[in-house]
Parts: C-alpha cells; structure tokens; sequence
C-alpha cells in the first residue's frame, strides 16, 4: 500500500525531533498541543491542520517548507505499482461493502452521489 501523506509528514516530524533528542512532552508544551494529540500526528493516525503543522514546526525550530520538502523527497521515492496493475488476490469490498481486504475503508465502484437540483423557492427566497 502507498504511503499516505499523513504517515510521511509524521515520520518527518518525528525523525527532526528525535534528531534534536527532545521528547514528546518537550515539544507538546512548546507547541501547546497535547501529547496525545501529537504521538498520533507522528504515528500517521492524525491528519494535522495547517495551523497546528505550523505550531509544531515552531516548536521543533524548524521551517515548514523544510519538513514539505523532506516528505516530498520521502514519497517521490515510495514507489507503488501503478493502480491499474495492481493484482487483488482478495475482493476489495467486504460482503458489508465498507472495508477492503488491507482493511482500509473503500467506496465501491458502482457507488454514485446523486446531487439534488437546486429547489427554486428557496434560492428565490435567499
């Protein structure tokens, strides 16, 4: 499976703490968020903010363009077969069609989004 954007900017973060051998606490008070929060941010199983990337970033004195870079230097080498050529030995949709055989959550393929059309009286009324 590819490497997801989440999981490289958190091996990065970790990696430039780790580096400066400040801990986890160090940091999280510096940045004001709580370490919980951030070992989840370095793990890949949150999605960090913008904002809060930035107060990491100032915590650990290290440009956020730097830590862009690293991760985009990180995933131009994480190369994965190309999606058409990958070969699933397993179905990608469980039988209750919301997990994929990684275990990762998928949308079937026959799967639409049925948009509603604008209801008239209420734009009038806006």
């Amino acid at each position: 499976m590819a490497l997801l954007l989440r999981e490289a900017i958190g091996d990065s973060l970790r990696r430039t703490r780790v580096s400066q051998s400040r801990t986890l606490r160090e940091v999280s008070n510096s940045a004001r968020v709580s370490l919980g929060y951030l070992s989840e941010v370095e793990r890949g199983r949150k999605e960090a903010s913008s904002e809060l990337l930035a107060a990491i970033c100032d915590a650990l004195a290290v440009p956020l363009s730097d830590v862009l870079v690293d991760v985009s230097e990180t995933l131009a080498t994480k190369k994965s077969a190309p999606v058409a050529s990958r070969q699933v030995t397993e179905p990608a949709v469980s039988a209750s069609g919301s997990v994929s055989a990684s275990g990762s959550p998928t949308i079937a393929r026959d799967t639409r989004v049925v948009i509603p059309a604008p209801n008239a009286r209420r734009l009038a009324a806006a």
